[in-house]
This record gives structure tokens, sequence and C-alpha cells, in this order.
């Protein structure tokens, strides 16, 4: 009944979220709609003003013979260019030079501006004239970077030219890099307006008037006409929206799931394509957002209030197991402890037995004691943290060899797989890698500056994981020498431990040791359920005595 209750109501919110995120959907589509025709009719009117202030400069300069640098200056500043004018980079005059008439323009450049601005590149007779930059106001350095520049000899620049001659109207030119960016890249575009003198049996082509523009700014002069908002806008030369033919954009990084409009706009007898954006944004609007979670509000505290009326019945019986089942644990963990003291206490008894047999006086039985029950209890310190689970192979390994990775005189390094072993095998483990530190302190690769101590590990099979402990750079290992109780402990009590045998040599160049032990695999803790039978009590009793005995032999 509560999950009923709680399904139905929650149907329900859903459904009315979807029908208000499909409105708002609509809406926002709508208004997307309405931003992107409002942009393109800025872009228009602001390319119109351009092309009607050309239209009127072609008009006046076509009446004149000459067309001197004062006069062109004059006739720019009397235009008294408004708002309309912003984005670009001023009116220019390009006069159209033929053949032979290459030393008469530099001449003209250099009487005009007193430095010379010679036409470049150099008419290679490939074309019927050349159309260099003659003037451009407002002059500054943009504008004298372009000043002699063949702008007839770029075929994006020429086929505008081109297309504004056979139409007599203004022109504009496909994205190019306008000249006065000098060493930039930065996108812009020009519009040209055919200038014609009268002649005999009809007219000739003088020139153009012209104007540059940086798409960048021709882009944020039309937003000013109509803002962007929270709308992001990108201008692309041609009918294609590829990075390749990019121009302008206000927008910082591309979001895959924005909702975009396009709108082809014809700036001067040219088609661009304009795209206009709006973020994804979340998966629901504020409003259905907030209506679904109101209704999910609801569907829970009725199904809560339908819950309460039949809990009481099942706390009071939940409580009754809880007990139950906390006495059982209680027995289990004492059961686990008693295990855990009397395998703990075997191996320090058969650590002892060892070492006495093997000391020679009371302060070296001390010593050699001290270290290995201080191994001992640095992987019980490891066990405890891990509540006697799983114990990390690295961690164990770097417990033992802590006290000598802080010297700066010898090479240590520790590294390996993750990979966890069970109680058992990480104190054997601890046990074999205190031996092994403390031979290599004594007479090994930690005993002189420069020595280099290897200890390595991988997994070979699903069960098993190889360790190998290899010194370098140490005192030459000497072949003629007694067996110790490291070499006995490793050999035998270990590799008793681990199941699997010890490889322990002593090359001449340093001690190599190499050993498998069993992997445990991480699964969950169960506590053991049930007494221990006297049987299995008598033979687990017997098990520890039979390990004791044989640590012992």
């Amino acid at each position: 009944m509560p999950l009923g209750i709680f399904l139905l109501i929650s149907a329900i919110a859903v459904l009315s979220a979807f029908a208000i995120e499909r409105g708002e959907a609509q809406r926002a589509s709508a208004q997307l709609t309405a931003r992107t025709d409002a942009i393109a009719s800025a872009l228009e009117r602001r390319a119109n003003a351009s092309s009607a202030y050309l239209r009127a400069g072609a008009a006046l300069l076509s009446t004149l013979g000459e067309i001197p640098e004062g006069e062109f200056r004059r006739f720019v500043s009397e235009l008294r260019l408004d708002s309309d004018f912003r984005g670009n980079d001023g009116i220019g005059w390009a006069a159209v030079v033929r053949p032979g008439e290459e030393d008469a323009f530099n001449a003209l450049m250099l009487r005009d501006y007193g430095s010379p601005h010679p036409l470049y590149p150099r008419p290679d007779g490939s074309q019927p004239f050349a159309v260099p930059v003659t003037y451009l106001h407002p002059q500054n350095d943009r504008a004298l970077r372009a000043l002699g520049y063949d702008m007839y000899s770029e075929p994006l620049r020429r086929s505008a030219m081109i297309e504004a001659a056979v139409s007599a109207s203004p022109t504009a030119s496909d994205a190019v890099v306008l000249q006065q960016e000098g060493g930039g890249d930065a996108p812009g575009f020009l519009i040209y307006m055919p200038v014609y003198s009268p002649a005999r049996g009809g007219r000739a082509l003088k020139g153009y008037i012209y104007s540059p523009f940086s798409a960048d700014q021709f882009l944020h002069a039309a937003l000013e006409l109509e803002e962007a908002g929270q709308y992001g806008v990108q201008l692309f030369d041609g009918d294609r929206a590829h990075p390749g033919t990019l121009m302008a954009s206000t927008i910082g990084e591309e979001d895959p799931g924005a909702h975009r409009n396009r709108r082809e706009v014809t700036i001067a007898n040219n088609t661009w394509l304009l795209v206009v954006s709006r973020s994804g944004g979340g998966l629901l609007s504020g409003l259905a957002f907030a209506t679904l979670i109101f209704g999910l509000l609801v569907a829970s505290l009725l199904a809560v209030v339908v819950r309460l009326l039949t809990q009481q019945a099942e706390e009071d019986e939940a409580a009754l197991a809880w007990y139950g089942e906390q006495a059982s644990i209680r027995n289990s963990l004492t059961r686990e402890l008693n295990h855990r003291v009397k395998n703990t206490l075997a191996n320090v008894l058969s650590i002892i037995s060892l070492t006495r047999r093997r000391s020679e006086d009371l302060d070296s039985f001390a010593e050699s004691l001290t270290g290995r029950i201080r191994a001992l209890s640095a992987t019980h310190d490891l066990l405890t943290q891990s509540d006697w689970g799983s114990t990390p192979v690295g961690a164990v390994i770097e417990a033992e060899l802590l006290p000598y990775a802080t010297s700066g005189d010898h090479t240590l390094v520790i590294e390996g797989e993750a990979v966890n072993l069970a109680p058992n095998e990480a104190l054997s483990l601890g046990l074999a890698v205190h031996e092994l530190a403390t031979n290599a302190a004594k007479y090994g690769a930690l005993s002189v500056p420069d020595g280099n101590l290897r200890v390595t590990w991988e997994i070979v099979s699903a069960e098993l994981v190889r360790i190998e402990w290899l010194e370098r750079g140490g005192p030459p290992v000497k072949q003629e020498r007694g067996r110790g109780f490291g070499t006995d402990l490793i050999e035998r009590i270990v590799a008793h431990e681990l199941s699997n045998p010890v490889e322990l040599t002593f090359e001449p160049e340093g001690v190599r040791c190499v050993m498998c032990v069993p992997i445990r695999r991480p699964r969950e803790f169960a506590l053991r359920a049930g007494a221990l039978t006297k049987q299995g009590k008598r033979a687990r009793k017997g098990r520890i005595a039979s390990r004791v005995e044989a640590q012992g032999r």
C-alpha cells in the first residue's frame, strides 16, 4: 500500500513536470528564433549603412579627376561618420594602376606621405592591372601597414572586386586576414564599391572606394543594436558552420548540448551564416523541477504515514531478533579472540625456542628476541588496523623496512601491485622481511653507503603472489658461512606457514630471496556461527601443537 500510493502520486508529478517542461521548451525555441532574426537584421543594417556611405563616396569621386590625399582625407572627415559606421577600420581608396604606371604610383605615394610606400607585390603581368591601397583614413599605424598593397593580386579580394564591378554595387569579400593585422590572423572582410570616370565610348574603371572590417568588431558593433543577452552568437563565412569558416564568435567554449538556430544573412551581396545558440541548461526548468520535487514530497509523506501504521509491530519483532543476534555475536567474538591469542602465543613460543638455541649469550638472545617480537608487533599493528582482515603486502614490507627508509646513504625501492594477505600469511611475511632486513643492515646492502635494495612483487596466479628481495651494491657475500637462525626461520618456518617453498640464495653480489605467498581475495566478513564441538576444539589444539613442534625442529 505505501509503495502503490508513492508510485501513483509520483507518476502524476512526473507527467505534470513533463508538460511544463515541454511548454518551456517551445517558449525558449520561439525566443531563440526571434533573437536570431533580430541579430541578423542588425548585421544587415550595419552592412547596409556602410554600403550607403561607399555609394555616396563613389558618386562623389567619379566626378573628380585626380584624387589627392588631402582631398580624400577632407572628404572622409566631412562624412561625419556616426554610430552606424562602427565596426570597420575606416574608408580607403584604391586606384587602378595599369601596366607601366607602377613608377608613377610609387612617386605619388612618396610625395603624399613623405616616405616610400611602393606597390607590392610587384605585378607579374598575369592580371590586367593592379589595385593597390592608395589612401586609408583614419590614418594610423594599422592603416600604414596596408599602403601600397595590391589587393587585386589576392584571389578572394579580386573576386569581390570583379563582382562589384559587374554589379556596380557594394560587394563584400569572403573571409580574409586584413593587411592591417601585420602578423596577426584575425579574420576580416572588405566591402568594395567601384568608381568609374567618364571616357570616350563609355566609362573607365578608375578605382575602388572600400572599407575594411574586422569580423569580430563588426559582429560586436551589430550586437550594440540588438543585444545577445544570454545567447551565444557565431558568424561563419559561406553557408556551412565548421571551425574553418568561423569569422567571429561570442562563445568562449562550445556546448555540445546547446540549442542552435541558423539564419543566412546577406552582407553586401555576400551570403554568410549566422548561428545563435542557447545553453541547454539542466534537465528540467525551474518550475518543472519544483513541481516534480513537490509531487515527490507529497508522495513520500503519504507513504510514510501509511508505513507508520504498520511499523510498530515490525519493530518489536526486529528488537527481539536483534537481542538474540547480539548475544551470538558476543559469543563468536569471544571464540575468535581466543583463537587469535593462541595463534600468537604459539608463534612467540616458537621464536623464543629457536632464538635460545642459536644464541651464544644472554645479550645476543635478548637482542634477537626483541627485534623479532617487534617485527611480530609491527605486523600485529597492521592486522589490528584492518580488524584482522586482509592486509596489503606493501604495508607489511614498509612497516618492517621503515627504520631503513630515512637514510640517504642507500637506495630502497618497494613496488608492486595492490595485493592483500590473510593474517597468518601477513605475520609470516613480516618475520621473513625482518630477518632479511636485519641481515642486510649488518652484512648486506643496507650496511654500506650506495647500497641498493629492491623489494618487488607480482601476481603469478589467481591465488599466489611472488615476492622478490634483491640486494646489490653491498659487501661481497661470503660463500662459506655457518647456517643461522634467520636462514632456518625463512626456509623452514616461513615456508611451512606459507605452504610454498622459499628460494634463498646468497649470490656474491648480494642476497636474493623469492617467496610465494597465498592471496586472500576481498570478501564479506562472517562471524563464526554456533559453538565449536569438542572434537573441533581438540583438532585445533592438535594443529597448534604440531605447528609449535615443527617450528622447534
